[in-house]
């Protein structure tokens, strides 16, 4: 005994426009709070970083990607910037080596280190 299936034809029965926002809502979601709890902060971030190397200025204190704690002597050309880390120590990095201008100030970077 054979057992026949059939088909329905036409038009699918239930509303295509709903089925398609299911389909899409997910995905638009997920990159929305990715947008928000990611994008967004570190894009403010990179900012802040980008005008606080644009401010920087002679006698200034701050801090290296490698921790070093210097205060700012001179700018030179091709963003390189003079910095000394402690009496008679001077060292040339690159503009774009400095993270931060530290808060508080150390020993070294007042000038009254041993």
């Amino acid at each position: 005994m054979e057992i026949a299936y059939a088909q329905q034809g036409g038009a699918p029965s239930g509303g295509g426009t709903a089925g398609m926002l299911a389909t899409i809502l997910p995905p638009l979601l997920i990159f929305l709070v990715f947008y928000l709890l990611m994008i967004r902060p570190q894009h403010k971030k990179q900012q802040e970083q980008k005008d606080m190397i644009a401010n920087l200025k002679t006698g200034d204190q701050i801090v290296t990607t490698g921790g070093l704690y210097g205060t700012i002597v001179k700018f030179g050309e091709d963003n390189r910037v003079k910095v000394r880390i402690a009496e008679n120590v001077t060292v040339e990095i690159a503009r774009s080596a400095i993270t931060e201008k530290p808060a508080g100030t150390t020993e070294i970077a007042k000038g009254k280190g041993d």
